[in-house]
């Protein structure tokens, strides 16, 4: 059977995975209501965060999909995806068109020599331009320097949501039979008996766990034929060769991991057994095979410190409370996370490192849900010493739609905050922004962004690069409003404290002393006791009782908490609760 490999990769929100689910329903593979976003948080946030595979049979041929993430902070995913495929298939919102992430992935796909199909989805949009987005995609094409071959690129339009594909868009479609029929024109197929005759040489590019089986790779297999059962080496990035056993093979159908006893040159599959194997890594044969090529995983560009949790609430809601068992679940994410980094040198705290807040967050979310309690400081940009000593730091491309009568204030903002202009294009009402500027100016904007736009604008970014240090910035406007007395909140106290600031608290919860309740907008830290009822009497007097109108906090994620939270604040997270607390000793 001939196998066909690709990548689906898009900017976030622009239905990559809507389509693959659609794809997988057309060829009987998968049901209504299945989808490749099987993780609980995926499914809530509506964002695909891990690279999943799977696979679907059409006219004889057996067709390998990799769904990629959209979001920035998952691009190392994509990097490592693009290496192992023979083509990829570009969503465009027809509406949004090309988006920073469309730009990243699309650079590393055009650097490896990939031949991309673009599709252009949600063409049913009220506001939808499929013209304007495909004329987007050709400037891009010829922006990132595509050859003749790439840039002469096959156009389909789709509504993945309803599993419509067309190649003209006057076309009369009900399904997604023509986006099909285009991967089998235009994706080299990857298999050929000639391959087959040849010593094995496969590489994985994801990792994966199982609590039976342990590690596992999810590998291509360029050259010859794997099998259960068979013992094989592995050569690491500097070549060096060790001895290790295939205990089980799987291959994909669908959605589902089926075993099979062995598997030939071009397919994908998942390998276990090979429990110290990391990505781009060369399993082979012979001791003597040459590697491939190695896969580069992007650095981290912040970190922040794991500590035990010892504030006065600590122990209420957590199972998994001590350092040991923290450590422990940290050296499990280390297994398949490959975007991660972790210094465990320090008996206080563990330093993790990671590629942006969302990431560092989408961690924490998992650990309160499995039953972890901790703290967390404030996030900080890694800054590196080149050669000749200069101080470089992360720089990030963003991309803001909004509204023409915003445009003023996010300047003035994003200005204060080191970032720079770069283009500017208007359409209609709305202002596209294109800017660059360092990623220490954008740490804990975006909150500031909903706000300042009403909540329509649309933010993303991507690291562009490391340039020179740019220079102190004054990332925080607002002071910490702080608990001064432990109890239970009162909505009288509220009401007189609102004026002052935003509230991260509603009447009746419990607060501690030194835990951060709220800010100031004049920039100072205030001292308050949130626990404070209304002097009572018993007089009673017409008309001096006024109606309490309590405004709705501003309840606290781990997103928002890491972006709000100062230098010398831990985010305190718990199963049930995420708080803001001062350090202890810290000055307040």
């Amino acid at each position: 059977m001939e196998i066909r490999n690709i990548a689906i990769i898009a900017h976030v929100d622009h239905g990559k995975t809507t389509l693959t689910d659609a794809l997988l329903r057309q060829a009987g593979v998968s049901s209504e209501g299945v989808s490749m976003d099987s993780n609980d948080i995926e499914r809530e946030r509506g964002i695909t965060i891990y690279a999943k595979n799977a696979a679907l049979e059409y006219k004889g041929t057996k067709i390998n999909i990799v769904d990629t993430p959209g979001h920035a902070d998952f691009g190392s995913e994509v990097e490592r995806v693009l290496r192992s495929i023979d083509s990829v298939l570009l969503v465009v919102d027809a509406q949004e068109g090309p988006m920073p992430q469309t730009r990243f992935v699309l650079k590393k796909s055009l650097e490896l020599g990939l031949k991309p199909i673009v599709v252009i989805n949600k063409i049913d949009k009220p506001a939808a331009d499929p013209a304007m987005a495909e004329e987007g995609v050709l400037e891009l094409f010829l922006e990132l320097g595509a050859n003749d071959a790439q840039s002469n690129f096959p156009v389909v339009y789709s509504i993945g949501r309803q599993g419509i594909a067309k190649k003209k868009l006057t076309d009369e479609s009900t399904d997604l039979t023509p986006l099909l029929d285009t991967i089998l024109e235009h994706v080299p197929a990857t298999s050929s008996a000639g391959l087959n005759t040849k010593p094995l040489r496969a590489q994985p590019f994801n990792l994966g766990y199982d609590n039976f089986l342990g590690r596992l790779a999810v590998a291509r297999i360029y050259e010859g034929v794997l099998k259960a059962g068979e013992s094989v080496f592995i050569k690491n990035t500097q070549g060096v060769a060790r001895p290790g056993k295939i205990l089980k093979l799987f291959s994909f159908k669908g959605l589902e991991r089926v075993e099979v006893p062995e598997a030939g040159a071009g397919d994908i599959v998942l390998v276990a057994g090979l429990l110290d194997i990391y990505i781009g890594e060369t399993i082979c044969a012979q001791e003597s095979a040459e590697q491939l090529p190695t896969i580069a995983v992007d650095e981290p560009t912040i970190g922040l410190n794991f500590l035990v949790n010892n504030s006065p609430f600590a122990g209420r809601e957590g199972k998994f409370v001590t350092g040991r068992q923290i450590r422990a679940r940290l050296e499990k994410e280390l297994e398949i996370n490959v975007g991660l980094k972790i210094d465990f040198s320090s008996s206080e705290f563990f330093k993790v490192y990671g590629r942006g807040e969302l990431h560092i967050a989408i961690l924490l979310e998992n650990m309160r849900r499995e039953g972890f309690e901790l703290q967390v400081s404030q996030p900080q940009v890694i800054l590196h010493k080149q050669n000749d000593g200069e101080l470089v730091e992360p720089y990030e491309e963003v991309i803001i739609d909004i509204p023409a009568t915003y445009q003023g204030t996010i300047i003035e903002r994003l200005g204060q905050r080191r970032v720079v202009i770069k283009d500017m294009r208007t359409h209609d009402t709305h202002v596209r922004l294109i800017l660059e500027g360092p990623t220490r100016g954008l740490l804990g904007y975006r909150t500031q962004f909903v706000l300042d736009t009403r909540g329509e604008g649309i933010f993303s970014s991507r690291f562009v690069e490391f340039r020179p240090y740019a220079g102190e910035i004054s990332r925080r406007a607002v002071g910490s409003m702080i608990s001064m007395a432990a109890g239970k909140v009162l909505g009288f106290s509220l009401w007189n404290l609102q004026d002052r600031g935003v509230l991260y608290i509603k009447a009746a919860t419990e607060v501690y002393e030194g835990q951060v309740i709220g800010n100031t907008s004049k920039g100072e830290q205030m001292f308050v006791n949130p626990t404070k009822g209304k002097a009572l009497t018993n007089m009673r007097a017409s008309g001096t009782d006024e109606a309490m109108h309590l405004v709705p906090p501003y309840e606290l994620t781990i997103e928002r908490g890491l972006e709000v939270m100062g230098e010398d604040e831990y985010l305190e997270i718990t199963p049930l609760s995420v708080r803001l607390r001062k350090q202890p000793g810290a000055k307040f």
